[in-house]
C-alpha cells in the first residue's frame, strides 16, 4: 500500500509585517509539488488550506492584536497534523509565515516526543519582551519551548511542545543580541553557517541526527530564508551568506536516508518578492528530496 502524504496549506501572514507570504502555499502547489511526490510513489491527499483571517479584515494592524487569530489557525493546524499522524500519514505543511510552526510542531508532538530540525537563518527565539519588531514569526521556537505568550504556548495542549535538547537549529546567521545570549544556555543544537563552512553540511547533518537518536520521529521546519537569496529571492527576511541549493539538497537527502521523518513544514515563501516562482519551485524540489528523491 502506498503511504499517504497529506498536504496542508496555511496562508498565514499575521506573524510579520511584510505582505505576500499568504500566497506561499499556492505557489508551492503551482510549482508541481503533488506531481513530484506522486512520482516518488506516494498517495497525495491535498487537504486544502487551514482558514486564516484576511489581514485587512482585522480591526488593528498591531502585531500583538493578531495573537488570537494566530492561535485559532494554529489550533486547527495542530489538530490536522495530529490526526494525520494518528492515521499513519505524513503531513506536509505549506506556509505562510513561521508562526504556523506553533501548530505544526505542536501537532507533531501530540502523541509523543519528536525531534525538531529547524532550518533557518534566524532562531525565532524571541519573546514579546525581547523582540525588536514584535513580529510573532520571530517567536515560534521560543513559544514551542515554553517561553512567551501563554495563549500561544498552550495551543493544542498546555505547556511546551518540545524539549530544547530535542531541537537542532541549522543554517543560523542572523541573531538578535538577546537570542544569542539565551541560545547559548538553551541546550539546543546550534549549527551556524560558519560551522557548516568549516565542517561541511554532511558532518553537521549527521551530528544533528545523532543527537536526536533517542527519538523515533523527526519534524523538519524549513524556513526558505535559510537558503542564500541568490537562489531563493522570494522571502521576506533575506540574509546573504546562506545555504547553496546543493547544501540544502544534501541536508534533505541525509534526513530522508535517516528514515525517521514524520512531518514537515516549509515556510516564508513570498511570491510577490520572487523571480518567476524560483523560491517556491526550489521548496518543492527540496520537499521531494526530503521525501526520498535521489540522484541515482
Amino acid at each position: 500500500m502506498l503511504r499517504t502524504i497529506r498536504l496542508i496549506g496555511v496562508p498565514m501572514d499575521l506573524g510579520q509585517s511584510l505582505r505576500g507570504v499568504d500566497v506561499g502555499p499556492s505557489a508551492v502547489r503551482y510549482a508541481g509539488l503533488t506531481e513530484r511526490l506522486r512520482k516518488l510513489n506516494y498517495n497525495v491527499l491535498d487537504c486544502g488550506n487551514v482558514p486564516v483571517p484576511v489581514r485587512d479584515t482585522l480591526v488593528s494592524s498591531e502585531e500583538s492584536d493578531f495573537v488570537r487569530p494566530i492561535r485559532a489557525s494554529c489550533s486547527m493546524l495542530y489538530e490536522e497534523v495530529s490526526i494525520a499522524l494518528a492515521a499513519g500519514d505524513l503531513p506536509v505543511v505549506l506556509g505562510g509565515d513561521h508562526s504556523i510552526a506553533i501548530g505544526s510542531v505542536g501537532g507533531a508532538t501530540h502523541a509523543g516526543p519528536a525531534g525538531v530540525i529547524w532550518v533557518d537563518a534566524h532562531a525565532d527565539y524571541n519573546t514579546p519582551v525581547s523582540s525588536p519588531s514584535g513580529n510573532i514569526h520571530g517567536m515560534p521556537l521560543a513559544i514551542l519551548t515554553g517561553h512567551g505568550t501563554s495563549e500561544l504556548i498552550n495551543v493544542g495542549r498546555p505547556g511546551a511542545k518540545v524539549a530544547p535538547k530535542d531541537v537542532m537549529l541549522i543554517a543560523l546567521r542572523d541573531l538578535d543580541a538577546h537570542e544569542r545570549k539565551e541560545l547559548r544556555k538553551s541546550g539546543m543544537g546550534l549549527y551556524t553557517m560558519r560551522e557548516i563552512d568549516e565542517r561541511g553540511m554532511a558532518a553537521v547533518t549527521r551530528e544533528a541526527l545523532s543527537r536526536l537518536k533517542h527519538l523515533a520521529r523527526i519534524h523538519v521546519s524549513f524556513d526558505m530564508d535559510s537558503i542564500d537569496p541568490n537562489y531563493a529571492p522570494g522571502v521576506g527576511t533575506p540574509v546573504a551568506g546562506g545555504l547553496s541549493t546543493r547544501e540544502a539538497h544534501l541536508l534533505t537527502e541525509l534526513i530522508a536516508e535517516d528514515g525517521r521523518l514524520g512531518s514537515v513544514d516549509v515556510v516564508e515563501i513570498n511570491p510577490i518578492l520572487d523571480v518567476r516562482n524560483r523560491t517556491a519551485t526550489l521548496a518543492a524540489e527540496l520537499l521531494a528530496s526530503l521525501l526520498g528523491k535521489t540522484i541515482l
